[in-house]
């Protein structure tokens, strides 16, 4: 979903605005220089109402695995949001970009991945095949090994 866009002034800095229901603010963007590989390409930088500057998320630049097309990728957070906003930024024609927002996806639940799948056989529990347990426990499998304690006779 296209919640804002930013392009570059006379100056040469990047600007423009991104507004929700929640959220409405004026952004800038400052080129970071770094040598780092992994480094944001730039700082985002808010506008606050005392008219002054409040970095509040950097971005990062990454090429799409599809299309080859670079695209900038962050988020903005500040302590008077609810949660971080996840952004994608994508240059347009004319040299600008419009900021896009995406709820962060939940990662996959890892115990269904490891779950048996439904074609196969799931094991049985441990010892539930009545033989002794591998380490030499009781039959039964109740996995505690032999004792070594005196066993009294019941008469």
């Amino acid at each position: 979903m296209n919640i804002g866009s930013i392009k570059q002034n006379e100056a040469g800095i990047f600007m423009g605005r991104i507004s929700t229901l929640a959220v409405a603010m004026t952004i800038a963007l400052k080129p970071v220089a770094s040598q780092n590989p992994r480094a944001p390409r730039y700082e985002i930088h808010a506008l606050t109402p005392g008219r002054t500057w409040v970095q509040v998320g950097a971005l990062f630049e990454l090429t799409s695995n599809n299309t080859g097309e670079a695209f900038l990728n962050g988020r903005i957070d500040d302590p008077s949001l609810s949660a971080p906003l996840q952004i994608s930024a994508f240059r347009q024609d004319d040299g600008s970009y419009n900021i896009v927002w995406q709820r962060a996806q939940k990662r996959r639940d890892l115990t269904s991945a490891f779950a048996p799948k439904g074609d196969e056989d799931p094991a049985p529990p441990f010892g539930a095949d009545g033989g002794d347990a591998p380490s030499g426990g009781t039959p039964g499998g109740d996995g505690l090994g032999e004792t070594t304690a005196p066993v009294e006779e019941m008469a």
